[in-house]
């Protein structure tokens, strides 16, 4: 038996390495299999939920997260000093990072999720569209490399034409990339993109991709061990977006054809297997009608796991838990069952009338909702301060149904239940419940462009 390990193999002591909801929901899949579990906090995270949640916890800085979540010298120091044996890394922050990944394996730490270097391929947006592409995954016009200089992105667009989109090699959350519709918004365009690559993921390189403007944007859930196993578990939409950044998803998708499903679950499957992954994934692809194409690959569990957790019944933090302590898959594809529909909505401390602006504060009333297939995920309570230092998410409302017109009035009852207030703080409650009143979400056939049009969003 590995030291610091039971007898059935898993880890006695995880460290979950972030904050908010997802430290919350992994303390409670650890506690839920044994697990002893180590909160790290920033100090405007003293009282949160998780802390209270863990059975230890460690302060290991000041509110911004550069001295806190993203510094990981306190965080491997806290681990080891705690005795624990792996990383939960959550999402965001350090989730997907290869050189925190290598940092904590030469700590003799398992960072729960795949291999440095696939994560380092993969997090590479241009050099994961490459090798998708070697791999036979569709991928749109566009470059393979970064590209370097203006008279490059010019010779681009002349061979693939407008509308484009020139995206962050280092990128993901929605942030870095812009859209390009015109010749004279191009090169402005690339040389922001450059600039905000280089201030937000310290890596100004970029690629650029034929943009489409109304598309669907579905992506497949993959679980994959180290023994050569790869399943999916079928695919979310998460078309609802408002800049590059989610709003609402499900599963299944909404009139997608038996067809392009098949297409879609094989190619993430394929490109999975392509590059080595393990533990917990996500590939993002575009669909427009029959049409698909890769975008992405996340390596991670995401912030829209629980549709796919409530469609098939598996819990995906305990999967990630039980890959890295390095067990099989204990099931086959054929063993995957999706039953019924989930919908999921993230309701943000965020003002869509003033260009969804976040709105740090503090909680005065905070009831959510309740009743039959209706999950909260959240860390807030009354009293609790939403913090200026990270992402605005309150609560993801999660529910069920056997159809998706349940679905949507089952959401749009618990949006209408849950009951929220505080000094300074507005949300996204009421035009989640408006796009659940959308014809054209309601029907199904809804694109990336549902809010473009909207004056809120």
């Amino acid at each position: 038996m590995t030291a610091g390990r039971r007898p059935d193999g898993l880890f006695e002591t995880v460290l979950v390495a972030n904050r908010g909801e997802i430290a919350l929901r992994v303390v409670r899949t650890c506690r839920e299999m044994g697990i002893r579990t180590v909160a790290v906090y920033s100090t405007a995270d003293r009282d949160s939920a998780a802390v209270r949640a863990a059975d230890v916890a460690v302060h290991i800085g000041p509110g911004p997260a550069k001295q806190s979540y993203l510094y990981p010298p306190a965080i491997v120091e806290a681990a080891l000093r705690t005795g624990a044996q792996a990383v939960h890394p959550g999402y965001g922050f350090l989730s997907e990072d290869p050189d925190f990944a290598e940092i904590c394996a030469k700590n003799g730490l398992v960072f729960i999720g795949p291999r440095p270097e696939v994560m380092a391929e993969l997090g590479d947006k241009a050099l994961a569209r490459s090798l998708m592409a070697d791999a036979g995954l569709p991928v749109l016009p566009g470059t393979r490399e970064p590209v370097d200089s203006a008279p490059e992105v010019t010779a681009v667009v002349e061979e693939i034409g407008l509308p484009v989109i020139i995206k962050a090699s280092a990128g993901g959350g929605g942030r870095g990339m812009a859209v390009v519709r015109t010749w004279e918004e191009l090169l402005p365009a690339y040389r922001s993109v450059r600039a905000a690559a280089r201030a937000v993921f310290g890596d100004d390189r970029v690629y650029l991709e034929r943009y489409v403007e109304h598309a669907r944007h579905v992506e497949i859930q993959v679980l994959a061990d180290e023994h050569g196993g790869v399943v999916h578990l079928g695919e979310r939409d998460c078309s609802v977006q408002r800049r590059h950044q989610k709003l609402i998803e499900e599963s299944p998708a909404p009139r997608l054809d038996p067809a392009t499903s098949r297409a879609l679950r094989a190619a993430a499957v394929r490109g999975a297997r392509a590059v080595g992954f393990t533990g917990a994934g996500t590939f993002e692809f575009l669909v427009d009608g029959r049409d698909i194409a890769f975008l992405e690959v996340n390596s991670r569990i995401q912030v829209e796991h629980p549709v796919t957790e409530m469609v098939t019944g598996v819990d995906l933090v305990r999967e990630q838990i039980a890959i890295a302590a390095g067990r099989p898959l204990g099931f086959r594809q054929e063993d995957v069952r999706h039953t019924g529909v989930a919908l999921e909505c993230r309701v943000n401390a965020e003002d869509p009338r003033r260009g969804f602006a976040p709105c740090p504060g503090v909680l005065h009333e905070f009831v959510p909702p309740g009743g039959p297939f209706v999950r909260v995920d959240t860390h807030a309570f009354p009293g609790w301060e939403v913090s200026p230092h990270y992402d605005s998410l309150l609560a993801k409302v999660i529910v069920w149904a056997p159809d998706r017109e349940q679905a949507i009035a089952r959401m749009d009852r618990a949006l209408r239940e849950f009951r929220i207030d505080g000094r300074n703080i507005r949300t996204t409650k009421e035009l989640l419940r408006d796009v659940m009143a959308d014809p054209v979400f309601r029907s199904g056939s809804h694109t990336t462009s549902l809010l473009d049009v909207r004056p809120d969003a």
